[in-house]
C-alpha cells in the first residue's frame, strides 16, 4: 500500500512561508553572508587565524567545537528517542547507509581526487582524507532543514561514529598506501591518531546527544510531551541556526587569508568536491527511492552519505602534515564547497518531497514535525 504525500495548495504554501521567521526564509543569504564575513575577517585582521587556531584542547578548535555543539543540541533535543527502535529495525536503511558511507563514499572521493588532481599530490591526499571522514555533526542540521527523519539521522550518525573509530585508520592506510601501490600510483606515508578520532566523536556527537536526550526526558517528565514539543522546542529551535552561522564565520575566518590568496588552487580543489557532493547525494537519494524508503528516510540517507566530518579531516591533515600544508588547505576547502552545495540540495530535497510517494507502515512514513 502506498500513500501519496498531498501537494500543498498555493494558499497553504503562502501560509507556511508567512509563518517562517526571517532567519528561516532567508537562510541561504545568511549563510552566504556568514561565509563572506568569515573570509573578510580572516583577510582583514592580521593574526586572527593564528589566534583562533591556538584556542584548542586536544586538537579540537574550541570556537568551532562550541558552534557545532550549539548547532546540534536543539536538533537532537527534537529527536523522539522512544522511536529509535523503528529505525534500527529498518535493515534497508541501515545496510544502505553503511555501504554508502564506508564503501562507496571513500572510493568515489579516491577516484575523483586522482582524476582531477593527478599532478597535485598534497591536495589529492587532503581530499582523500575528507572522503574518509564521514559526517557526524553538521549533517544533522541539513537533514532537519530538509524535513528528514530525525530519529534515523540520530541512529545513522551514531553508526558512523562507531565505524569512524574502527575503520578510519584502516581505510586511510588502504586508500593512501595499499590501493595506489596496486594501481602503480604514488603512495603517501600517513599515520592516524585513533585517540584523536575517539575524542572527536565523543565531543561532536556524545555531548549534544546526551544533552538532547536528557532535555527531552526531563522536559516530558516535568511538563508532558505536548508542552515540550509545542512550547519548549520552538523556543530553542532558532539556536541551531545561530550555531550554524557562528561555525561558518569561525571556520572561514581561520583560513580566510589562505583561501583568498590561492584562488586558483581553491578552484582546482573545488571541482572534485562539487562532483563528489552531487554524485553522493543524488545517487543516495535515487537508491532510497529504488529500495522504497519513504521520503524522510531517503532524505536522511542522502544527506548522511553526502556530508563529511570536516573538523576531523582538518585536524588529521594539520596533525599529520602541518597547518600550512596543501593537505590542510584541501580540508579547509571542503566545507567552503560543502556548505553552499548542501544548502542548495536541501531545497532540491524539499522540491522532491512534494512529488515523493511514502509507504507503509505508518511508523516509517510519518514525517517529522517542522
Amino acid at each position: 500500500m502506498t500513500v501519496r504525500t498531498p501537494e500543498p495548495t498555493s494558499e497553504q504554501a503562502e501560509s507556511l512561508v508567512g509563518r517562517l521567521s526571517a532567519l528561516d526564509r532567508f537562510l541561504p543569504l545568511w549563510i552566504i553572508a556568514a561565509m563572506a564575513l568569515g573570509l573578510g575577517l580572516g583577510r582583514a585582521v592580521p593574526g586572527l587565524d593564528d589566534a583562533l587556531s591556538k584556542v584548542e584542547i586536544g586538537g579540537i578548535s574550541l570556537p568551532i567545537g562550541l558552534g557545532l555543539l550549539v548547532m546540534m543540541y536543539p536538533v537532537l533535543a527534537k529527536v523522539r528517542y522512544d522511536r529509535l527502535d523503528t529505525v534500527t529495525g529498518d535493515r534497508r536503511l541501515m545496510i544502505s547507509s553503511l555501504v554508502l558511507n564506508w564503501l562507496v563514499g571513500p572510493a568515489v572521493m579516491f577516484a575523483l581526487a586522482w582524476t582531477f588532481l593527478p599532478d597535485l599530490p598534497e591536495y589529492r591526499t587532503g581530499l582523500i582524507i575528507v572522503g574518509l571522514a564521514r559526517c557526524i555533526a553538521m549533517v544533522i542540521i541539513w537533514n532537519d532543514l530538509a524535513r528528514g527523519d530525525r530519529e534515523a539521522a540520530a541512529v545513522l550518525i551514531a553508526l558512523n561514529s562507531v565505524f569512524q573509530v574502527i575503520a578510519f585508520g584502516a581505510l586511510g592506510w588502504f586508500y593512501l598506501k595499499v590501493l595506489p601501490g596496486w594501481l602503480g600510483l604514488a603512495t603517501d606515508d600517513v599515520h592516524f591518531s585513533t585517540g584523536k578520532i575517539v575524542v572527536n566523536v565523543l565531543v561532536f556527537l556524545g555531548i549534544p546527544l546526551l544533552a538532547g536526550y536528557l532535555t527531552r526526558r526531563a522536559g516530558e517528565k516535568a511538563r508532558g510531551r505536548e508542552w515540550y514539543e509545542n512550547r519548549f522546542l520552538p523556543r530553542i529551535g532558532p539556536v541551531a541556526l545561530y550555531g550554524l552561522l557562528f561555525t561558518i564565520v569561525i571556520l572561514f575566518a581561520l583560513q580566510g587569508d589562505t583561501i583568498t590568496n590561492q584562488p586558483a588552487d581553491v578552484a582546482r580543489i573545488a571541482v572534485p568536491l562539487l562532483a563528489y557532493f552531487t554524485v553522493m547525494w543524488g545517487g543516495s537519494f535515487a537508491l532510497g527511492h529504488v529500495i522504497r524508503l519513504p521520503y524522510p528516510r531517503t532524505a536522511t540517507l542522502a544527506f548522511t552519505a553526502a556530508g563529511n566530518n570536516f573538523e576531523l579531516a582538518i585536524a588529521v591533515a594539520i596533525g599529520t602534515f602541518g597547518v600550512t600544508s596543501g593537505q590542510a588547505l584541501a580540508g579547509v576547502v571542503g566545507p567552503l564547497i560543502e556548505v553552499p552545495i548542501l544548502v542548495a540540495l536541501v531545497y532540491v530535497s524539499l522540491w522532491l518531497r512534494r512529488r515523493f510517494t511514502t509507504r507503509s507502515p505508518r511508523s516509517t512514513s510519518e514525517e517529522p514535525d517542522a
